[in-house]
């Protein structure tokens, strides 16, 4: 799967952004896609998973109530919607993909990963 992510910029505090990944190359209905960011000097973080027909998600504490990731499977892309951002939501978002049929809970074991996307919020 080649994934590409897109969307990302700089916003101010408060701001929205929605960000984009678009997957090619194999079947995307059976992956669940996941969202991670790593600031820098940090380690890769989960931000937000959600199962292969969008039926479980799973969120980041930090993120709860912020942001929402959901997926079109017939456009082969999910997507971060991310309302009131802070500036601790800086860093590079990453998409990457597991054919799993349950839920991605960790960074760890994924089968893809698409190249990064910089949010940057200021203050």
């Amino acid at each position: 799967v080649q994934l590409q992510a897109s969307g990302g910029g700089l916003v101010q505090a408060g701001g929205s952004l929605r960000l984009s990944c678009a997957a090619s190359g194999r079947t995307f209905s059976n992956y669940a896609m996941g969202w991670f960011r790593q600031a820098p000097e940090k380690e890769r973080e989960l931000v937000a998973t959600i199962t292969v027909n969008g039926g479980s998600t799973v969120y980041a504490d930090s993120v709860k109530g912020r942001f929402t990731i959901s997926r079109d499977n017939a456009k082969n892309t999910v997507y971060l919607l991310m309302n009131t951002l802070k500036p601790e939501d800086t860093a590079v978002y990453y998409c990457a993909a597991k054919r799993t049929p349950g839920v991605i809970t960790a960074v760890g074991g994924m089968d893809y990963w698409g190249k990064g996307t910089q949010v940057t919020v200021s203050s």
